[in-house]
């Protein structure tokens, strides 16, 4: 009896089976790879249809894979595409055995009627093919991310560039009708012509490079290129400045040259009208502290967003910038500067070809955020053993390391500061102190030419030129300038122009100017 109750009180504890994972077949479709096949060997024109869709390696079978090579070939030679050439070019590669054999290949036809959907068809291969590309991709991440001797921040970066080959090699945008193209068109036309300022995009807030350019526009790749220590980031702060504060534009501006700390200095020395030296020092009088206090005011809440990511790679800017647009309604990007990113993750045999797609990249950025992008840009030391005035100026070829950069670019803007090379007049006698030129020199949808601005060395500012400016008013051989965007029609603009090298250059002769 004692031994019964024992029994009874025993629990029992079910425990949980756990069934092996049999694992996954990868995402295929092989009926429509058949059908696919079939119908290309039927129509004799729907190679035409799938040659952007498809590849030989979008097949998950290798016997297709082998077919459609074969398919390919032809119809890149131009020669007839069914059964029978088809049989013919296999056994010409030696790879009909490999393809299933000629009663295969005839039997494909019979898997389909017409090729009435080869399009939907191919678009689901290809799917089918994106998705076992990104499986192979993760498995290796996860696989590599398990490795303790693999730094995560090279993974990450590799990572990154390896998943923006997957989606460039595979997203393609579609071909659209015209008439939706001329309606944006026209309604852009319409806001420019209601502005009073005749601007069609983002102002500059420089008077007479706006006159240029109408504005940075959008998708647009903007270059602006000089040698060390002519002003770059002093104008494209100034620029930042302009945009945020007077016209409460968003604007990014990623640094990969100074710090956060430094550049909001830049800034602080810009508005507030105080040395650099002294912000470096805190060297301060009461007066300054004063103009300190008051000015910096116009800096909070101003909508200029910065990041300092050192060695930034095209990857990581995508990312941000998508972010960025996103969150914030970003409407401009400025980038300081190009020669110092990185297109880690991808392969190259030199620094040109990378500098080429991170160029390339960043065309395709600022088309896909539909929003203008300005790039900093080292030029060469050629500028430097070039003798004379006109010699220093610096021309397209000038740009470093990369044509690609010149071939890029909507608009390549050069800064030349005649001063800086001991040049204290020009060949008319005009003083170049406190003068720097922006030099237009490759504008895709527009007009190329000369702007003359003041820069002030003292609080590295880029300024208009006004009636109180040391440079402005009437000068010897100058007038001022004018472009396809003022109403003065080419003929009137040469006959009101005197001899000059800049007006020589908006007349089109170009062959006596070094830019």
């Amino acid at each position: 009896m004692e031994k019964q109750k024992r029994k009874t009180n025993v629990k029992v504890v079910e425990k949980t089976v756990m069934v092996p994972d049999i694992g996954k077949l990868p995402p295929q479709a092989k009926e429509l790879e058949e059908a696919v096949l079939g119908a290309l060997m039927l129509e004799k024109d729907a190679y035409s249809i799938i040659s952007d869709i498809l590849k030989p390696e979008s097949f998950y079978d290798p016997v297709h894979q082998v077919i459609f090579g074969s398919i390919q070939g032809l119809a890149v030679q131009q020669k007839p595409v069914d059964v029978l050439t088809v049989v013919e070019e296999l056994k010409r590669r030696g790879e009909l055995e490999t393809a299933g054999g000629a009663v295969y290949v005839a039997e494909l036809t019979d898997k389909v009627a017409s090729a009435a959907h080869i399009e939907y068809h191919s678009r689901i291969i290809a799917q089918k093919y994106l998705a076992r590309q990104l499986i192979s991709f993760s498995s290796d991440v996860v696989h590599q991310a398990f490795d303790e001797t693999v730094d995560v921040d090279d993974l990450m970066q590799e990572t990154e560039g390896r998943l923006f080959e997957i989606s460039q090699r595979n997203v393609k945008k579609d071909v659209i009708q015209i008439n939706p193209v001329i309606k944006e068109a026209l309604h852009n036309i319409q806001v420019a012509a209601n502005r009073k300022d005749g601007m069609s995009g983002l102002s500059s807030g420089f008077k007479e490079l706006d006159k240029y350019t109408s504005g940075w526009q959008n998708s647009d790749l903007i270059i602006i290129a000089a040698r060390p220590a002519m002003g770059k980031t002093a104008f494209v702060l100034s620029m930042a400045k302009n945009m945020a504060l007077n016209s409460d534009v968003p604007v990014a501006l990623f640094s990969l040259e100074m710090s956060n700390v430094q550049l909001v200095n830049r800034l602080i020395v810009n508005v507030c009208h105080i040395t650099g030296e002294k912000i470096k020092k805190g060297d301060l009088v009461p007066q300054e502290w004063e103009m300190l206090d008051t000015k910096i005011k116009d800096l909070y809440d101003a909508p200029i967003y910065v990041d300092d990511t050192p060695s930034l790679s095209v990857f990581e800017l995508r990312t941000k910038a998508r972010r960025l647009v996103r969150e914030h309604g970003i409407k401009i990007l400025i980038i300081d500067y190009l020669q110092l990113m990185n297109a880690s993750g991808m392969t190259f045999g030199s620094r040109e070809q990378e500098v080429s797609t991170i160029s390339r990249s960043l065309k395709g950025l600022a088309k896909e955020l539909n929003i203008p992008i300005v790039a900093l840009s080292q030029l060469n030391r050629g500028v430097e053993n070039r003798q004379g005035t006109e010699g220093k100026r610096p021309q397209l070829a000038d740009l470093r390391e990369s044509g690609a950069i010149e071939q890029d670019a909507d608009i390549v803007c050069f800064i030349h500061r005649p001063e800086y090379y001991k040049i204290t007049e020009d060949e008319y006698g005009n003083s170049t102190q406190g003068v720097a030129e922006i030099i237009i020199a490759k504008h895709r949808n527009g007009p190329t030419g000369l702007v003359r601005m003041k820069f002030d060395s003292d609080y590295a500012q880029f300024q208009n030129i006004d009636d109180n400016s040391v440079s402005s008013g009437k000068r010897k051989g100058y007038v001022e300038f004018s472009s396809k965007m003022n109403k003065r029609t080419p003929a009137e603009t040469k006959e009101h122009m005197p001899a000059s090298p800049a007006n020589d250059f908006l007349n089109g002769e170009k062959e006596n100017l070094p830019f």
